[in-house]
């Protein structure tokens, strides 16, 4: 099993498909990389080389007590790149994982990599506060991380259908589908699980925003209920010099299955460039 070690020595599990212009894949929470199933296969077949990895605490990757902060995250993002030797990278964050990507244009100064993509991207800050009162109230995510210790399955079933905006009269997604990203999610580290939300919801990305020196590409789903467009999509492009923003009408924050098709082609397309 191919892992790389942080500077804690948690191992970092890690897929390598393909070969060509390096993209790495940063999978969203509360998943794992193989949430990018439907990405990896098909850039891999396209002539480049996909890596997608597992955030600690998550999927195959250790679970340290620790680390489970962006300034760690950033730094385990770096110690892939160095040890993989990658240059010439497109950075994908999903989710949580466009954070990681922010932090580490920030913390690290973008070294390796040449272009950037956010999609469903909880940045630039979730968090209502004095000065981001269009934020989300602290209680909505103390509400998560009680549900989460209180019946952690429970609390990742209920999650799971409006991540991917599934109703009683949406069948966009099946059954199987959300078992699958069940499947993803039960085996992390609870701690872990707990200590990334508040990680997500309260971390500033704003400071971020003006490091990115590569052309970006935001995309984000119009109805998106998780991580709302105006709080976040809208917002991330507005900030960082020169982004091109792609609206998905219609698409929940899941749309890596939703909206799997036209997702493949604008990454494509924008990785060629």
């Amino acid at each position: 099993m191919p892992t790389i070690q942080a500077t804690d020595k948690t191992e970092i599990f890690y897929n390598d498909w393909g070969s060509g212009r390096p993209v790495v894949l940063i999978h969203g929470w509360p998943l794992n990389s193989d949430m990018w199933e439907y990405q990896s296969v098909f850039l891999a077949s396209q002539g480049c080389r996909t890596i997608a990895y597992d955030r600690r605490g998550f999927g195959r990757s250790g679970q340290s007590w620790s680390g489970y902060d962006y300034d760690t995250f950033a730094d385990d993002l770096k110690t892939l790149l160095d040890t993989l030797d990658l240059h010439d990278v497109t950075l994908v964050g999903f989710s949580m994982g466009g954070g990681e990507v922010a932090r580490y244009m920030s913390r690290h100064g973008g070294a390796r990599v040449s272009k950037a993509v956010l999609i469903s991207a909880v940045t630039p800050y979730l968090l209502q506060t004095e000065d981001n009162p269009d934020g989300a109230p602290r209680g909505i995510f103390d509400q998560m991380v009680d549900g989460l210790a209180k019946d952690r399955p429970n609390f990742l079933a209920t999650f799971g259908k409006q991540f991917f905006g599934a109703g009683l009269l949406n069948f966009t997604v099946t059954s199987e589908i959300l078992q699958w990203s069940q499947m993803m999610a039960l085996p992390a580290s609870p701690k872990a699980t707990i200590d990334c939300v508040r990680a997500f919801s309260e971390t500033d990305f704003r400071h971020d925003m003006a490091a990115f020196k590569v052309p970006t590409l935001v995309i984000h789903g119009a109805s998106d209920a998780t991580v709302p467009i105006d709080k976040s999509g809208r917002l991330s492009a507005a900030m960082i010099p020169g982004a091109t923003l792609k609206e998905y009408a219609g698409a929940p924050h899941g749309l890596f299955f939703t909206e799997k098709d036209r997702l493949n082609q604008d990454l494509l397309a924008f990785i060629q460039a």
